[in-house]
C-alpha cells in the first residue's frame, strides 16, 4: 500500500480542526466563569487511526504506520464526584443549622429579654403591686394590682401566640417547600426531564455536559432541604433520594413525590419538621412557659384565699378573676391589714421567677448553639466548596495560558499545510518544465 498523496495535507487539516475545537471549547470556559453550576470542560485530543503501510522501506521491506493526525476524542467537564458528595453532605448540614438558628432567633426576639416591657419586667411590676397595697391598702392601690396583672397576663398571652405562631410558620414553610408547586417537586421534575435528556444525548454518542451541570446543580439545592443520595446508573441517568423518603425522589425519568418525610431526613426540612412537631424545641418554650404560668397562679391563689385571683392554667388561658374592690389586701377583717399583699409580694425571686428566668437561659442557649451551628456549618461548607471549585471551576489565568497554546497549535497546523500547498504547487505547476 503507498502513502496517499494528499495524506499530508489531511494530517495538517487535522490538527487544525483540533485545535480550534480546543480554542472552542476555552472559550467557552471563559464565557461561563461566573455561571453558577458550570464545570469546566476540557478537550480531549487523540491520535487518529494510523496508516498501516505493507512496505514502508524499499531497502528492507518492512512494513510500518504512518500517523494522519489528530481528532476531538471527547469534550469532558471536570468534576470530582468525592468533593461533590461531600459539599451535599455540609450543605444538608448548614440547610438544617440555618433554618433552626433562624426560627429560634424569632422566638428570642419574642421574649425580648432583658428589656423594660418583657415578662421578667412584667413579673417584677406585679410584685411591687403588692407591695405598693402592702404599705397603702387603698382602693387606688387595688386598681394597681389589677392594672399590673392585667398588663402581665396580657404579656403571657402575647408570647404564648407568637410561640403557636413560630410553629405555624415553620409548618408552613414546610408545606410550601413540599407541596405541589413547591421546591421540591420542581426540581424532582426537572431532574426527571434532564435524565430523560442525557440518556438520549448519550445513546446518540453526544456529550451532554450542560445537561449535567444542569442536574447537578438541582441536586446541589436539593441537598439544603435534606439529605441525598445519588446512584450513578449505566445509561446516564442519575437515581436521586431524598431525605428518608420510602421511594427515591427520582429514577430514570420519573418522579416520586410528594413522599412523607420525617426530622431525621436532615436539612431545612428535617428541622422545619423538628420546629413544627410537639417534642421540638418552640414547642418545649411554650411548655415551659405554660409551667410559669401555672405556677404563678398556683401561688398568688394559694394566698389570695377570699377568692381566686386568677383563672386559667396555661400562658393563653390565664386570666384575672377579680376587679379592684375584690383584691384581698388581708386575711382579717378589720381595715387596714396587709399580711395577704405582704405574702404575695413576698413572692418576688420565687418559683415563679425562676421558671422563667430558667426559660430564658433555655432560649438563649439554644439560639446560642443554632448560632455556633450554623457558623461552624457555614464554614466547612465553604471550604469544600472552595475545594470544589478549584476542580471544577474556571481559572480565567489557566484558560488564558490554554488559549496561547492552542493558538500556536493552531498557527504551526496552518504553517504546515501551508508548505504542503507549496510543494504540491511546485510539484503541478513546474515538474513538467
Amino acid at each position: 500500500m503507498s502513502i496517499p498523496t494528499l495524506q499530508g495535507l489531511q494530517t495538517a487539516l487535522s490538527g487544525l480542526i483540533a485545535q480550534q475545537d480546543a480554542i472552542d471549547v476555552t472559550g467557552n470556559n471563559i464565557t461561563n466563569a461566573n455561571t453558577e453550576g458550570y464545570s469546566r470542560q476540557t478537550a480531549v485530543l487523540q491520535t487518529k487511526e494510523p496508516l498501516h503501510i505493507a512496505a514502508l522501506s524499499a531497502v528492507t521491506g518492512e512494513g510500518g504506520q504512518l500517523g494522519t493526525g489528530v481528532t476531538v476524542a471527547t469534550i469532558t467537564r471536570i468534576r470530582n464526584t468525592y468533593l461533590d458528595a461531600a459539599y451535599r453532605e455540609h450543605a444538608t448540614a448548614a440547610g438544617a443549622a440555618g433554618a433552626q438558628a433562624e426560627e429560634l432567633q424569632q422566638a428570642q426576639a419574642a421574649f425580648n429579654e432583658p428589656s423594660s416591657t418583657g415578662l421578667a419586667s412584667q413579673l417584677s411590676a406585679f410584685w411591687s403591686s403588692w407591695g405598693e397595697l402592702a404599705v397603702s391598702p387603698e382602693e387606688a392601690a387595688k386598681v394597681g394590682v389589677v392594672g399590673a396583672a392585667t398588663q402581665l397576663t396580657g404579656t403571657l398571652h402575647q408570647l404564648a401566640a407568637q410561640l403557636h405562631s413560630l410553629e405555624g410558620q415553620a409548618s408552613a414553610q414546610y408545606a410550601a417547600i413540599t407541596g405541589p408547586t413547591g421546591e421540591v417537586a420542581s426540581d424532582a421534575a426537572q431532574i426527571a426531564e434532564l435524565n430523560h435528556q442525557i440518556k438520549l444525548s448519550l445513546a446518540a454518542h453526544a456529550q451532554p455536559n450542560e445537561l449535567e451541570d444542569h442536574r447537578d446543580l438541582l441536586i446541589d439545592k436539593l441537598s439544603a432541604l435534606a439529605s441525598v443520595t445519588v446512584t450513578k446508573e449505566a445509561d446516564g441517568t442519575d437515581t436521586v433520594t431524598l431525605g428518608n423518603a420510602a421511594l427515591p425522589l427520582v429514577e430514570g425519568s420519573t418522579a416520586h413525590w410528594p413522599q412523607a418525610l420525617t426530622a431525621a431526613a436532615g436539612g431545612k426540612l428535617g428541622a422545619l419538621l423538628e420546629l413544627s412537631s410537639p417534642t421540638g424545641a418552640l414547642a418545649s418554650y411554650g411548655a415551659a412557659l405554660d409551667e410559669v404560668a401555672k405556677t404563678l397562679v398556683d401561688s398568688v391563689n394559694e394566698l389570695h384565699t377570699a377568692t381566686p385571683f386568677f383563672k386559667g392554667t396555661t400562658a393563653a388561658t390565664i386570666e384575672v378573676a377579680v376587679a379592684p374592690g375584690e383584691v384581698q389586701a388581708s386575711s382579717e377583717k378589720a381595715s387596714g391589714g396587709n399580711n395577704v399583699a405582704l405574702a404575695i409580694a413576698g413572692l418576688r425571686g420565687g418559683a415563679a421567677d425562676q421558671h422563667y428566668a430558667a426559660l430564658v437561659a433555655q432560649v438563649g442557649a439554644g439560639v446560642q448553639n443554632a448560632t455556633t451551628n450554623q457558623t461552624n456549618s457555614q464554614a466547612v461548607l465553604a471550604a469544600v466548596s472552595n475545594q470544589r471549585q478549584s476542580v471544577s471551576g474556571v481559572s480565567l489565568d489557566e484558560e488564558m495560558t490554554n488559549l496561547i497554546t492552542f493558538q500556536r497549535g493552531y498557527q504551526a497546523s496552518a504553517q504546515a499545510l501551508n508548505v504542503m500547498n507549496e510543494m504540491l504547487n511546485t510539484l503541478i505547476n513546474q515538474s513538467g518544465l
